[in-house]
């Protein structure tokens, strides 16, 4: 079918919006849900129990004495009120995801089934070690490609995301400088202003004293300015690279030349790996920790507070302190060195129960091997390929935040709706209208009314011109002029309309209960 077919202008045609109200609420596939709450029945069950046995009441005065509050429905409700909620939520196997730092790219499926493998899919972390060499040899050899990928000598594999890598980096860093008798001299962390947010938060919880370090006007860190701010009581530095602004931190080398002579330590923020791993060893480059988030570089299942994995690897300053469990092979026997084992170091302790997240580091290895070197370096190659190309597509009518070509993301600014009644917001909201979730908004901060968009390589040429098509549209018409009551009313067309995210977030409404009386914050 023609894609323009129904669409004027490549708008789609708002003659629906005049259709008369159905009886049901519903509009054709899009189905009105109420809350599981809403529904339930009292009595009604998808089981048949048994009469619970009469026992002695051993609750001390502290029986239930008002019903539960669970919704009461039939297996057939249950499954259709979460199918018809799963329909209305926006996933990376709908479309494109353009979301920026978050890297919301596809999860390939042999991945999945390779995850699911008797024997690997059915362990469990208590174990006898003997019963489960294959798992440890897996996660040595993911341990393996990762240290290779990043041109680094060790690595620590258990840290379950992220934020929780941060931490390991620093507390393999704050050890370190204890073992050198600095720990109480050097107290500060430099941060960039562009740094993820975790960055300063967890220096801070480290009991480091956090220090800003400006960027110059190409977005990248000021070097006049961090080498100012070194000194004999500087710990390290926490430096994203590429940058959250999506630019390659050109002056890397000198960076990290120059903390290190200041006799500190280089802790790079490996979120955005994807966009040079293959290509780029942060070894090279002179750091001495970096996490790796896997989902976003080696595309493992994203988002949800679930299943994270963020391994740390470690320079061969700081490789003695890398923490328990280690992963040791004796001839051709595999075994985990836990608390208080004698290894190769002296290990910070212990940062979580067990491993890490043994479906992650399966998901992990088998995209590595399914890509190979040469894969991976072509996955960072389109990625960085598909940003530069929605940048070139888009900035006649949208402005870039600085000159250039960009990494692995595409950060605009607020500057084209300049007049035009039209806010960041506004745009993303109307954004919805046209099946797109919204980039990521409002961030990195120290862009005024940022859009960062991130294609990832995952995405087709095709479909990557409809999104740069429909972001087009929006911008001509809020340029317009004589749109900017329709954006402020987006989404139309979405099940709710526009919520009011400030009053959700300062008056939440955790409990449903049958007599709730509140103001809506949605239309």
């Amino acid at each position: 079918m023609d894609r323009s077919q129904g669409r004027t202008g490549g708008i789609v045609s708002d003659g629906a919006s005049a259709a008369p109200a159905t009886f049901t609420g519903n509009k054709a596939l899009q189905i009105e849900e109420p809350l599981i709450f809403e529904m339930g029945q009292p009595g009604r069950c998808g089981v048949d129990l048994p009469e619970p046995p009469k026992v002695k009441d051993r609750l001390n005065g502290l029986r239930r004495t008002g019903e539960i509050g669970l919704p009461g429905l039939s297996e057939p409700q249950v499954v259709q009120h979460y199918t018809r909620l799963s329909q209305k939520n926006y996933a990376i196997d709908m479309g494109v995801y353009p979301l920026g730092s978050c890297t919301m790219k596809h999860n390939p499926r042999i991945n999945e089934k390779v995850a699911r493998l008797p024997g690997i899919g059915d362990l469990h972390p208590l174990q006898p070690v003997s019963t489960v060499q294959g798992a440890l040899a897996l996660i040595d050899a993911l341990a393996h490609w990762l240290k290779t990928l990043t041109g680094m000598p060790a690595v620590a594999m258990s840290p379950a995301a992220g934020a929780h890598g941060e931490m390991c980096g620093m507390m393999a860093i704050a050890a370190a400088l204890e073992a050198k008798g600095e720990r109480a001299e050097r107290k500060i962390v430099l941060a960039p202003e562009s740094a993820h947010g975790t960055n300063p938060a967890t220096a801070a919880a480290l009991g480091f004293i956090v220090k800003p370090i400006p960027a110059n006007d190409r977005g990248r860190v000021d070097l006049a300015a961090l080498k100012a701010a070194l000194g004999p009581e500087v710990a390290a530095i926490m430096l994203t690279n590429p940058n959250t602004c999506g630019l390659f931190e050109s002056e890397i080398i000198e960076i990290s030349q120059a903390v290190h002579e200041a006799g500190a330590y280089f802790y790079c923020d490996g979120a955005n790996f994807n966009a040079i791993v293959g290509r780029v060893r942060p070894g090279d480059l002179g750091v001495d920790c970096m996490h790796i988030n896997l989902h976003k570089t080696f595309s493992t299942p994203h988002g949800g507070g679930g299943p994270g994995a963020g391994p740390v690897v470690l320079s061969a300053a700081l490789a003695p302190y890398a923490p328990y469990p280690w992963i040791v092979k004796n001839g051709d026997t595999w075994s985990v060195a836990e608390d208080g084992s004698t290894v190769d170091g002296t290990p910070l302790g212990r940062l979580k129960a067990f491993h890490g997240q043994m479906g992650m580091f399966t998901r992990a290895l088998a995209y590595i091997m399914s890509h190979g070197a040469d894969g991976l370096k072509q996955v960072a190659e389109d990625a960085v390929l598909s940003a530069n190309y929605v940048m070139a597509a888009l900035k006649d009518v949208m402005t870039p935040a600085f000159e250039g070509p960009c990494m692995h993301e595409a950060l605009f600014d607020d500057g084209f709706l300049k007049d035009t009644g039209v806010s960041t917001l506004d745009f993303a909201k109307a954004m919805i209208d046209e099946g797109y979730h919204p980039m990521t908004m409002y961030f990195p901060l120290v862009v005024h009314g940022a859009m960062l968009v991130e294609p990832t390589e995952s995405q087709a040429k095709e479909d990557l011109d409809l999104f740069i098509g429909a972001l087009r549209s929006l911008a001509e018409r809020a340029k317009s002029g004589t749109a900017a009551e329709d954006f402020k009313a987006a989404p139309r067309f979405a099940p709710r309309r526009r919520l009011d995210e400030t009053l959700a977030a300062r008056k939440p409404v955790l409990r449903w209960r049958p007599s709730n009386s509140f103001k809506q914050a949605a239309e």
